[in-house]
């Protein structure tokens, strides 16, 4: 039996849906893949678009390296800080990265997974796509009550508009 695909509240930029255990979100930029390839990796971009809208971020680390560890604290308008971490599992520039994302929810502790980072080169534009491997359609609606859809796709917004400048 084939798991279902559910929409999870996509917008006309981004798709998010999961199957099963996966969470996906998708979204084209009309950015080179190596420019959004660099919005990823490069220490120095990532506050400039992390977050959704309204906040800003620090990098706490970020050693890019498969078994490196990454960190970074959303802080929004009420000084309130969000902490995003994990380690580098996978690197195949420009094309993937695979990596820990977690995010700890009050009440829960710790959420999130492995996620895998696809950046498709559509001639001129990037199709990037995340994959939360969840583990479960539990979790996920956890998760999804966190209201992590709507700062990842603010965050989005914030990278295409940082994209559109040509960085």
């Amino acid at each position: 039996m084939t798991a279902t695909r559910i929409d999870r509240g996509s917008t006309e930029s981004t798709t998010v849906y999961s199957i099963g255990g996966d969470l996906t979100y998708e979204r084209t930029f009309d950015a080179a893949r190596d420019l959004v390839w660099r919005a990823h990796t490069d220490r120095d971009m990532i506050p400039r678009w992390w977050g959704p809208h309204g906040h800003r971020t620090r990098v706490e680390e970020m050693d890019v390296r498969p078994g490196g560890a990454w960190r970074y604290v959303s802080v929004d308008a009420d000084g309130n800080e969000f902490a995003f971490y994990g380690e580098y599992l996978e690197l195949e520039p420009p094309e993937r990265i695979k990596w820990t994302f977690m995010f700890d929810v009050e009440g829960a502790g710790p959420q999130g997974g492995p996620e895998t980072l696809t950046f498709e080169d559509l001639g001129g534009k990037t199709l990037m796509r995340a994959v939360s491997h969840m583990g479960s359609a539990e979790i996920i609606e956890g998760a999804l009550a966190t209201g992590m859809v709507g700062g990842a796709i603010e965050t989005w917004d914030r990278l295409d508009a940082l994209l559109a400048e040509g960085i």
